[in-house]
């Protein structure tokens, strides 16, 4: 993701200029490109370097974490969210105007669902924290095994009688034991 993120804003940046709009489809898609100086919809545009701190600080997180994940679906998420959350701090470090401080190159517009323009790399973050709400709903550890209460859940409720037995007295209990008698 990482790679297709630096390739596409590579792309933009060579081939557009600051404020086009390009109708792929439309009013469906379009390429708008624009400088972000900020975090989603150009918020805390004069924070960019608190980003950058926070956004290194998850590189680093993840690189810490990834030797513990042992699932496929797991190793997904924190791919994704690697290549993303490196993609926008590599614009962060290295574009105008200065390191720590560079404005995020966005440019994919679909203003029939949201009024905001991103890239790539903020489609990896998004798409990454829905598989992994999905994993953690359904109770799927790192290592890719349902954890008990929430494999309970989706099981077929047992027939109550078959946990209990009955007693000579009629009574439903478990059986009296030898030593109980």
């Amino acid at each position: 993701m990482y790679a297709l993120d630096q390739i596409s804003k590579f792309l933009v940046v060579t081939n557009l200029t600051e404020g086009d709009v390009v109708r792929v489809l439309d009013d469906v898609l379009q390429l708008h490109f624009v400088r972000n100086p900020g975090a989603a919809f150009s918020l805390a545009s004069g924070m960019t370097w608190i980003f950058s701190i926070i956004a290194t600080g998850v590189v680093v997180f993840i690189v810490w974490f990834a030797g513990r994940i042992r699932s496929v679906a797991w190793s997904v998420v924190f791919g994704l969210l690697l290549g993303g959350v490196l993609g926008n701090l590599t614009d962060r470090l290295l574009r105008e105007p200065g390191f720590g401080v560079g404005h995020v190159v966005d440019f994919i517009s679909t203003p029939w669902m949201i009024p905001a323009i991103y890239n790539v790399a903020d489609m990896s973050i998004v798409v990454s924290m829905g598989i992994f709400m999905i994993l953690t709903i359904r109770g799927i550890g790192l290592d890719g095994v349902r954890t008990p209460a929430a494999a309970g859940k989706d099981a077929p409720a047992e027939d109550s009688s078959s946990k209990a037995d009955s007693t000579a007295d009629g009574l439903v209990g478990p059986a009296p034991t030898e030593s109980a008698l």
